[in-house]
């Protein structure tokens, strides 16, 4: 005898745009493993390679960002709002600034779980009907951003490598 767990009539139900792209399946899966792949036994807990590679000092944090982003790019390509997008962004950054301290970040990076609070607001657009199909004009005044953080930060090397150059032509070495 089945169960009426696995009945066509409730899997079919149960189903939405979400569910039925593998794109987005894949957004889910990769969520999981950076933010809740793993549980300490007999606890709730759960953690995933985020936190652990907050660890590594300076660089641990970058790994995990490019990969949020990923998914923030794969969500705007299917659909999310610009408001959704927005608030994907603010949790991604949240959890990169304070990720970013010492000691308190690595904490912080446990128990905040920016890519799976990302995947929960797109399913909650998704079951709201919400999805618009495309995010082609975010997407491109996201990379128009970036584009310009990455033309300021080139040019901020650039001026303190010059600064650093005059100081040590002024300085008298002894």
């Amino acid at each position: 005898m089945t169960s009426s767990r696995y009945s066509p009539a409730r899997t079919a139900a149960a189903t939405t745009p979400f569910d039925q792209d593998e794109r987005l399946r894949w957004v889910e899966r990769v969520s999981r493993l950076l933010d809740s792949q793993f549980s300490v036994p007999g606890t709730g807990w759960r953690f995933g390679l985020d936190p652990l590679m907050s660890f590594i000092p300076i660089i641990g944090g970058i790994p995990s960002l490019a990969v949020s982003g990923v998914l923030i790019l794969t969500m705007m390509r299917h659909g999310a709002s610009g408001n959704v997008v927005v608030r994907m962004v603010l949790n991604v950054l949240l959890d990169t600034l304070v990720g970013a301290i010492p000691v308190l970040g690595t904490i912080f990076d446990f128990a905040y779980k920016a890519n799976d609070r990302n995947v929960r607001l797109l399913r909650a657009h998704y079951q709201e009907g919400k999805h618009q199909g495309s995010g082609k004009g975010l997407l491109f005044v996201a990379l128009l951003g970036l584009l310009a953080l990455f033309g300021l930060i080139i040019w901020g090397l650039w001026a303190a490598g010059v600064w650093l150059w005059h100081f040590g032509e002024t300085q008298q070495w002894v």
